[in-house]
């Protein structure tokens, strides 16, 4: 018997990090722990691309910060980084008003109502970050997070000749030393496009290969792309024109942050933006609930007209009519007459 892959009962809040659920960069607690300027370390980042033209190198600016800090590990200003180091960081990272409370509390939501549950509704949270995935799961944030997508490095890296070595490596103090996963603004639409698809809980599923749209684990129509600005803009793309819902917040203390997700609701980037305020009564919290239940009632609507148009109607007994004078009964002309 022929069946789907997936029920398409979930709905996905997929999240920006840095300045959508917190107000800062997530790197400010590893600049604290060894005395390093985090203006300086931002500063030489941005200089990295022009600087290097000028000597002949073309290098991408997203990858820049991963960079700088492995020459920063590398010169001894940041001795002994590991991702150990960064996930004890991550403990530290300071989050909008309102969190983690609200990634638990809205999964409550979906399961509030009798006729959500028996259609076994849930809601997912994902994180897809330019950011370190080691400071995110050490985070307060992580134990109400489904899956994170952003960048990692790899520590002691495999030497030439590792394939034909037979005897164990001697033991060395682990720290990071090359790029192992890198998220860009343009890379993230790819994380997207794998809660689709369904490939970060089925491996079997590659993210390139052709997935109907009924086999996909969670269409991006039961999706909300939260982001602080200009540079989502690939997947608030993604997203809205998949039938999802875009979503941008701002620090309520910058003006600057107001005015740019104002330009991007005209010129339809995003369906609404708020303050990063995520506790129980902000307009944000409020609008996020309502389009949570709007997915919830559709996906309902969808499964219920589903089964009523797949189940066809049972035959009802025959009525006996009156025998008409004569003592001729009419003729049937129909079944279910």
């Amino acid at each position: 018997m022929a069946s789907t892959l997936f029920t398409q009962n979930i709905i996905a809040c997929v999240w920006d990090f840095d300045k959508t659920l917190i107000p800062a960069y997530m790197q400010a607690p590893l600049f604290r722990r060894y005395g390093i300027d985090e203006a300086t370390f931002w500063t030489e980042t941005n200089a990295l691309a022009g600087n290097y033209k000028k000597r002949g190198y073309n290098i991408s600016p997203e990858i820049s910060y991963l960079n700088h800090l492995l020459t920063y590990v590398l010169s001894g200003k940041m001795a002994g980084l590991n991702n150990q180091v960064l996930r004890d960081c991550g403990r530290e990272i300071e989050f909008y008003p309102g969190l983690p409370k609200f990634f638990e509390s809205s999964r409550a939501w979906v399961k509030a109502k009798p006729e959500y549950a028996k259609h076994e509704l849930q809601l997912e949270h994902y994180v897809v970050s330019t950011g370190l995935a080691e400071m995110i799961r050490g985070s307060a944030l992580a134990p109400y997070i489904d899956a994170v997508w952003a960048c990692e490095f790899i520590e002691n890296p495999l030497q030439p000749g590792f394939l034909k070595q037979k005897e164990l490596g001697l033991e060395a103090a682990a720290e990071i030393a090359q790029i192992g996963v890198m998220i860009d603004n343009t890379t993230k639409t790819r994380a997207i496009f794998e809660i689709n698809k369904g490939t970060n809980r089925n491996p079997a599923i590659d993210v390139n290969a052709k997935v109907t749209p009924e086999d996909r684990r969670i269409p991006i129509q039961n999706m909300i792309y939260i982001a602080d600005g200009p540079s989502d803009v690939p997947s608030f793309s993604v997203v809205k024109k998949g039938g999802g819902k875009t979503y941008a917040v701002y620090n309520p203390a910058v003006r600057a942050e107001f005015e740019q997700n104002d330009r991007l609701r005209q010129t339809g980037r995003i369906d609404h933006y708020g303050p990063a305020d995520y506790s129980e009564n902000s307009p944000t919290t409020h609008w996020l609930h309502l389009q949570i239940e709007k997915i919830c009632e559709r996906i309902v609507a969808d499964r219920e007209a589903a089964v009523a148009s797949r189940v066809a109607k049972p035959p009802r007994h025959l009525s006996t009519p009156p025998m008409p004078e004569g003592g001729k009964a009419p003729k049937q002309t129909s079944f279910l007459e």
